[in-house]
Order: structure tokens, then C-alpha cells, then sequence
């Protein structure tokens, strides 16, 4: 029999935490001896864990989702949540993909955003070849973001809305579908402009690595409890 203390010892956290981890239903029913305390076996250390590799790759909330319904018996609910992150986390990549293609669509770097006042909707679209029917349905989609002059309601396209039509072009030029436009324009935003965005993607890549190897490392914590749950349960319940 194990005491709170020892799981504790192996992970680094305190004898409380692992008390509180089995209160949430993070770790199987424990049994309580003559004194009060907690026993515990080999199986809550592997379930701990097997909780705390969850945790790296599906977060606090999931991974304890996740060992609950393991505990209750309910593996199908279990493998669901496991199986949605994987989906999550290849929509991600798929998102990146994108992104990075997007980027090398580009002829050259970013063009530079035009200094000076802001255009309006007829100067932006002669500026880049389009109509201007074509700048407002980029704007529904999320491609642009004008700015409206607080007199007469009209769009304005200041020096990094000018940035990300330029961008829009050259992509919808390369055949890009506008959703995926949308995405990269937004990614730009967010980067700070081709170069940063360059530098985004290489972290991003590094992230969506780390996080897959986290997942797998999970699910083989996950699995070797399993099989340890299978082996009590056939000790418990042998065949006749």
C-alpha cells in the first residue's frame, strides 16, 4: 500500500494535491484503513499518472474529463475526448499549411503600407486592379478591416488595410480560395508583417510538434492504465 505522500514524491507535488486530484475523480476509489487514511495502490500511480501526461497535451479540464469517465467505466467517452484532440490538432496543422503556402504564394515580401492619409474604397480598388465590390466582399469575409470616418459613415483603408489588399491580390491572383485569405491575412495581422509571420510559423511548427508528442506520450500513460484496470477487474471477477 502506497500513502499520499509517496505518489506525491514521484511527481513533485504535495500529499494534498494527490488527495484532491482523487476528490475531482482523477484517480480511482481508494480504500481507508483502520485510521482514516487513504491507502493507495500501484493502480492510482498509475493513474496520476497517467493524469498528469494528459495534462501537457489536452490541458487541466479534458485530461480530468478524460479519467473520469475512465473510472466510471465509460472508455467510449474516453477515447471520444481523446480522439477530439487529435482532430483539433490536425485541423491546426492544416491551418498552418495553409498559412506557410500562403506565404510562399507571395511575390517577394509584404508590400510596404503607402504613408499618408487613408484611401478611400474607389482609390483602394484602382490602387490594386480590383472593383470595389470586390474590397467590400473581402471585408465580409474578414479579409480587410476599414476604418469609418466619423462624419460621413465612408470606409476608410489606412496604411495596413492598403497592406493586407495587397496581400488579398497577389493571393487570390495564385488561385487561393478567400477563406484561406482570410486566415493568412489574419495570421499577418497578428505577426506584425511577413518577416515576424515567418518567424510565427517556424514557433508554430515547434508548438504543434510539441503538443503532438505530448498527446502520445498521454495516451501511452493512459493505456498502460487501462491495461492495469483490465487486470484488476479480471483478479476481481475470475472466470468459473
Amino acid at each position: 500500500m502506497l500513502r499520499p505522500v509517496d505518489l506525491a514524491r514521484e511527481h513533485g507535488l504535495s500529499a494534498q494535491a494527490v488527495r484532491n486530484y482523487g476528490d475531482a475523480g482523477v484517480l480511482p476509489p481508494t480504500e481507508r484503513g483502520e485510521t482514516g487514511y487513504r491507502r493507495y495502490t500501484p493502480l492510482h500511480a498509475q493513474a496520476l499518472r497517467a493524469f498528469l501526461a494528459l495534462r501537457r497535451g489536452h490541458g487541466h479540464q479534458r485530461a480530468t474529463e478524460i479519467m473520469r469517465a475512465t473510472n466510471q467505466g465509460d472508455t467510449e467517452s474516453a477515447y471520444r475526448l481523446v480522439d477530439a484532440a487529435h482532430v483539433e490538432l490536425l485541423a491546426e496543422r492544416d491551418t498552418r499549411a495553409e498559412v506557410a503556402a500562403a506565404l510562399g504564394g507571395l511575390s517577394g515580401a509584404a508590400p510596404a503600407p503607402v504613408d499618408g492619409r487613408p484611401l478611400t474604397v474607389g482609390e483602394l480598388a484602382r490602387r490594386i486592379g480590383v472593383h470595389p465590390a470586390t474590397l467590400r466582399a473581402w471585408e465580409a469575409e474578414g479579409v480587410l478591416r476599414p476604418e469609418r470616418d466619423r462624419a460621413t459613415g465612408y470606409r476608410e483603408y489606412g496604411p495596413d488595410c492598403v497592406r493586407d489588399a495587397e496581400v488579398a491580390r497577389q493571393l487570390r491572383r495564385g488561385g487561393y480560395p478567400l477563406r484561406h485569405v482570410a486566415r493568412f491575412v489574419e495570421s499577418l495581422r497578428e505577426a506584425g508583417g511577413a518577416d515576424a509571420l515567418r518567424v510565427f510559423l517556424d514557433s508554430w511548427q515547434d508548438r504543434l510538434t510539441a503538443r503532438s508528442r505530448d498527446l502520445l506520450a498521454g495516451a501511452a500513460h493512459l493505456d498502460a492504465y487501462l491495461t492495469l484496470l483490465d487486470r484488476a477487474g479480471r483478479a476481481a471477477c475470475p472466470p468459473p
